[in-house]
């Protein structure tokens, strides 16, 4: 299977690929380029922001939660009107958001880390029942946050540690449980750990950045198949599609030469593969 460019529009650093199950769309974000973008059919639309913008849930039809480097917000897709609904480092000038999904109870888990990449200037945090929650911090780029079918795990990573960790959720609440445990070792690989989702059958795809591919695992952490794509830095994995048999992928323009990018124009722009699995539905954020 090859995949192709679902949205030819360059992302400095294309990340935070959600599949809107009511309205059957696709959104994602250039961070960097501090823009919310979708395209439903052949209609394309885009939301600027002021400041950086990474990851969503979503609330109702019409209105999604983001994260920006100061905050949780209540976006309005119709209006484009946003309201707080808690700050995020606010006082922090290092720090932005980063990667986030919403979670099988409700609550929306999203990491922050340093503008340049600063060591152990992050943390990932939870929101649910109106409370904002630090359950990891000292992390450095935080990733692949996604949480297996049947509720027990959450995962999540610290790129530059390139180790993907699991951690046991309370089956009630989906509040962490003990110290969490090693699910991926890709240290001796060399590979780095980005955005990640899990599917149907609790299978981890897992974009790789700079290794052009997204690797699938399994409940074992065994690694089972990869897909590449015509993009150097993968960057995050979504399911989508009517019957969410549709692979999405993100991927990031910024730090390529200008060779690189002259040769491979491709790089930066959102990608999908039909076929490639079986999804599971992203879950609504609950306020």
């Amino acid at each position: 299977m090859t995949a192709g460019v679902f949205d030819d529009r360059v992302c400095k650093l294309g990340e935070g690929p959600l599949w809107h199950p009511v309205r059957e769309q696709l959104f994602w974000f250039d961070i960097l380029g501090k823009r919310l973008l979708t395209r439903a059919g052949e209609t394309t639309q885009e939301w600027h922001f002021d400041e950086t913008v990474s990851a969503a849930g979503w609330l109702d039809t019409d209105r999604l939660l983001i994260a920006s480097e100061t905050a949780l917000w209540d976006f309005s897709l119709t209006s484009g009107d946003r309201t707080c609904i808690v700050p995020l480092e606010a006082e922090n000038p290092v720090t932005r958001s980063n990667d986030g999904r919403a979670d099988p109870w409700g609550g929306f888990w999203i990491g922050t880390m340093g503008k340049h990449a600063e060591a152990g200037a992050g943390a990932i945090y939870r929101y649910f029942g109106g409370e904002l929650r630090c359950l990891h911090d000292c992390i450095s780029v935080a990733n692949a946050i996604c949480f297996s079918p049947g509720r027990d795990f959450a995962y999540f990573t610290d790129t530059h540690d390139r180790r993907v960790l699991r951690h046991r959720l309370d089956p009630r609440t989906g509040w962490p449980k003990g110290d969490p445990d090693t699910f991926l070792d890709l240290r001796r690989e060399g590979l780095n750990p980005d955005g990640a989702v899990i599917d149907a059958k609790g299978w981890m795809w897992i974009a790789q950045w700079g290794a052009s591919r997204i690797a699938v695992y399994d409940t074992e952490g065994t690694f089972r198949t990869a897909y590449p794509f015509a993009a150097e830095q993968t960057s995050c994995p979504a399911f989508g599609g009517p019957d969410l048999t549709t692979l999405y992928c993100t991927s990031a323009s910024v730090g390529l030469s200008r060779s690189l990018l002259q040769n491979q124009p491709s790089n930066g722009m959102t990608f999908h593969l039909a076929g490639a699995g079986q999804g599971q539905a992203e879950h609504q954020v609950i306020l």
